[in-house]
């Protein structure tokens, strides 16, 4: 297996900001670590086709990970 690297864009990098925008959180079947919290997409592409590794972006839906209100489940 060659392992698989899941990462997600950081929400507080604005397009055009001269900083990376990417955040790796998980990976699986690979041996390899990383020593940046940060990294550009092509940082990834060269790791992955070096470590023979698939990219997998997960998507971020709205702004961070909390429910609104509204999608929050009801308690009784």
């Amino acid at each position: 297996m060659a392992g698989t690297i899941f990462f997600r864009e950081r929400t507080k990098v604005e397009e055009g900001e001269k900083k990376p925008r990417f955040s790796v959180v998980a990976i699986a079947g690979a041996d390899v670590k990383f020593k940046s919290k940060h990294v550009r997409r092509n940082e990834l592409e060269q790791i992955a086709a070096a470590v023979g590794a698939e990219l997998v972006e997960l998507k971020v839906e709205g702004k961070g990970h909390k429910l609104a209100d509204a999608d929050r489940p009801a308690h009784d």
